[in-house]
Formats: structure tokens, C-alpha cells, sequence
């Protein structure tokens, strides 16, 4: 049969051997048998032996730059802890690949805090406490979650990326409760009814996401297995602290995905635009139970149930700091931490910059904003129980509906002040 006019074929002797020579006339090289009746093969080609010396050095500094490398980092040494993965506090679910012999694992510690890899993903959030190895449909499971929370968040921002973040319970959602009289004083106040089209309501309960979604238009649930979320949480009850540290978490997910964030407690009315007090050159600019110094003076008590919070590598690394410090500082909230914690060292190693809100602006039950005519919020602060929030709260917004009633010229002229507290306080 024709080769096909291929010119490596061989021409065939009457034995059907391959001839000495081929179509294209070239002698071929032939096993010559030595003295010993061995065949002598020809050397190997010194070019072949200088190829073969390449392609191995190639491969090998492949290996070695990707051994090195980010990818190394994120794909083949990940440890982390997704605050959206449904667990309970205490009883952390974490997922966990096995670092090699040899291989550092981060500790909590400020300084290898620093050195972490700050491009890593939001899954690379904190290191577990308990590990468990995590299967497939987990991680899937955990994917998706991710994805309808981009696209709640994505729906919600403003042009920078910003959105305003308010978690609840069914406790704190139920008809006549106070996220009535929160979306109310959105309605009423002045210049804020824009700002509802960017609130993200994170439910921490089926049943808060259920009521959720026949009043607003975004809404997250952020379920936990093993916790009942629903109830009203009082003061410092274990429940309570659990609903505190979620939040925590919370936030920290939404600063890895890039969004900045102001975070409000349900319990506290808006009645202005606060971006126009907001502090330029701040990181984390946060309430403050009673305002006595300046707004860079760490002296300052914060209340973490308002803040102004920037995503970059700075706030990223301190949220991973304040939930860790959880652990070390047990029977504490969120709010109790961060004060504890302002003072460490590593907000300045890191260049963090944090600013405490005045509260004639951004003001609360445990100090009032004396005057109406400049005041941002009102936070239902100083108060124990959901039914004495919800009294003083309702009388707030009767001041505040009394106000807008005046003349213009006539509400600016003069402070006007509030007729609350009357119980809280």
C-alpha cells in the first residue's frame, strides 16, 4: 500500500527488511555488532542531552515558584472559618485542609496577624477553633450562600460600594415592634427616605426573614444551627451575646467582599442624612455612649450599635483581632471588646484610624442630642427591655413629627430639645 509519499518510509529489500537507504536517498544507520556480538547503538545526539537538561530545569522552577507563590497560600494551605456557614457559637463548624510537616499556621498573635495574606478570599476570615474536615456539599452549599449574599449587597450599595446594615430577630421584627418605628423614622426624616434603598436587612431567623420580606426589599437570612435566634435576647443573657458576635461576623464577611458598611442597631431612629457629620481620614468612625474628648481621643467610650466602617487591609485585619478576642475575653460583648482593644498595639502597627462620633449629632438615650435642629440619630441606648424601647422610642418620633410640623423658620431659630427619656436613661 502507498505511505502517502511520506519521506521517513522505508524501501522494502526482496526479504521485506528495510533496505540501507531511504525514499529520499539517505543512508541509514544501522546497529553495528562489536566483537562480543553486542550491537553498538549510536551516542545520544548532545543536543537531545542539552534539551532534556532544560526541560527538567523548567519544570523544576516551575514547581518552586508555585510551591512559593499566593496561589500556594490560598489553594493548598487554606484554614479559615466562613461566618456565613450555618453554626453555633461555641460549637464552631470549620473547614480545614492539613498543613503539610513543616508548613506555618498563623496564629491570633498581633504580629502574625500582620503578616497574613490580605488578598486571601472572605473565606480566609479567622482561625478555628475546633477542626472538622468540611465536605464537598458543604463547600457548595457555602458557595451559594456567598453568591445571594453578593447579590443582595449588590443590589443595595450605593456608587462606592457603601450599605447600611441592620440585623434583627423575629423578637424585634413582630408587627408594632421596633422595626416599624425604625423604617418609620426613615419615611419622616429628613433626606433619609433615599437612603431606605440601601439598607440590608441581615435576619437571624426564618421568621425575621419571612416578615422581612413583606416590608422591605433587602433582606438576608443568616440562619445558625443549634441556636434559636428568635426570641427577645435582654441584656447580656447568653443569647444576647451569641446575636453580638454574629453580627461581628456579619460585618467582617461584607468588609471581605469589598463593600464598606455603616452598621445600625435596629433600636435607633434616623432623622437625618449622617454622612454629612461623618469625620474625614478615619477607618472606623463609631457612637459613643457619652462624648467627653475629641473625636481621634481613644478615651471615648464607643458604642459599636452605630458605626461608620471603610473595607480595606487595615479594617479587614482589626475585625479578624476583635472576634478572635472573643475567645480571650469570654462573658464580654462586641462593644466591651472593642473598648478593651482600642488600646492595643496593633492598631497603630497597622496605621488603623479610629474616630468616635459626636453624640450632638449621633445621639442616644444614655446622652441625648440637645437639639433637634442638628441631630442625625437617636439610639434607644441606656435601655434594658425591648418594651421600654419600643415606649420611648414611639415618643421620640412624636417629637420629631411635632418638629417637622413648624415652620421652618421656626424650628431653626432655637434649640429644640426632646421630652424623652422617660424610661430609659
Amino acid at each position: 500500500m502507498d505511505s502517502g509519499g511520506c519521506g521517513n518510509s522505508f524501501d522494502r529489500d526482496d526479504n521485506n527488511q528495510p533496505s540501507s537507504f531511504n525514499s529520499g536517498g539517505n543512508q541509514q544507520q544501522h546497529p553495528i555488532e562489536n566483537s562480543n556480538g553486542h550491537q553498538d547503538h549510536p551516542p545520544i545526539s548532545r543536543k537531545i542531552i542539552i534539551r532534556m537538561t532544560l526541560l527538567f530545569t523548567a519544570v523544576a522552577v516551575a514547581c518552586f515558584v508555585l510551591y512559593n507563590s499566593d496561589y500556594r497560600n490560598q489553594y493548598l494551605l487554606i484554614t479559615w472559618r466562613n461566618p456565613l456557614s450555618s453554626t453555633s457559637q461555641g460549637t464552631t463548624k470549620t473547614n480545614q485542609i492539613s498543613l503539610p510537616p513543616g508548613a506555618k499556621n498563623f496564629s491570633n498573635s498581633p504580629d502574625e496577624l500582620l503578616q497574613g495574606n490580605n488578598k486571601s478570599s472572605m473565606l480566609n476570615l479567622s482561625s478555628p477553633t475546633n477542626s472538622e474536615e468540611e465536605t464537598l456539599p458543604s463547600l457548595v452549599n457555602q458557595e451559594n450562600e456567598e453568591r445571594k449574599l453578593e447579590k443582595v449587597l449588590n443590589k443595595a450599595a450605593m456608587a462606592n460600594k457603601t450599605v447600611i446594615i441592620a440585623a434583627l430577630n423575629a423578637a424585634w421584627i413582630a408587627p408594632n415592634s421596633i422595626f416599624d418605628l425604625f423604617l418609620e423614622s426613615f419615611k419622616i426624616g429628613n433626606g433619609t427616605q433615599r437612603l431606605l434603598n440601601h439598607v440590608v436587612v441581615m435576619a437571624l431567623d426564618q421568621k425575621a426573614y419571612s416578615r422581612c420580606l413583606e416590608l422591605h426589599s433587602h433582606c438576608y437570612v443568616l440562619n445558625t444551627e443549634g441556636v434559636d435566634f428568635s426570641g427577645a435576647a435582654n441584656f447580656m443573657t447568653p443569647d444576647y451575646l451569641k446575636i453580638t458576635w454574629r453580627k461581628i461576623e456579619l460585618v467582617q464577611t461584607i468588609l471581605h467582599m469589598g463593600y464598606n458598611c455603616i452598621f445600625t442597631d435596629i433600636d435607633i431612629l434616623w432623622f437625618r442624612d449622617p454622612f454629612s457629620h461623618f469625620l474625614r481620614g478615619a477607618d472606623i468612625q463609631v457612637s459613643s455612649d457619652h462624648y467627653e474628648h475629641s473625636s481621634t481621643d481613644l478615651e471615648n467610650i464607643a458604642n459599636t450599635g452605630f458605626y461608620y466602617v471603610k473595607s480595606n487591609k487595615k479594617t479587614i485585619q482589626f475585625y479578624k483581632l476583635w472576634y478572635e478576642s472573643k475567645d480571650k475575653l469570654p462573658d464580654r460583648h462586641d462593644q466591651d471588646v472593642f473598648n478593651m482593644i482600642r488600646h492595643d498595639p496593633i492598631i497603630k502597627k497597622i496605621g488603623l484610624k479610629i474616630k468616635f462620633l459626636d453624640t450632638a449629632f449621633y445621639g442616644g438615650f444614655c446622652e441625648p442630642s440637645k437639639d433637634i435642629n442638628v441631630v442625625c440619630t437617636m439610639h434607644a441606648n441606656c435601655c434594658g427591655d425591648l418594651d421600654s424601647k419600643i415606649h420611648d422610642l414611639k415618643m421620640l418620633l412624636d417629637d420629631w413629627k411635632k418638629y417637622m410640623a413648624f415652620p421652618s423658620e421656626e424650628s431653626t431659630t432655637e434649640p429644640q430639645s426632646w421630652t424623652i427619656p422617660r424610661i430609659c436613661g
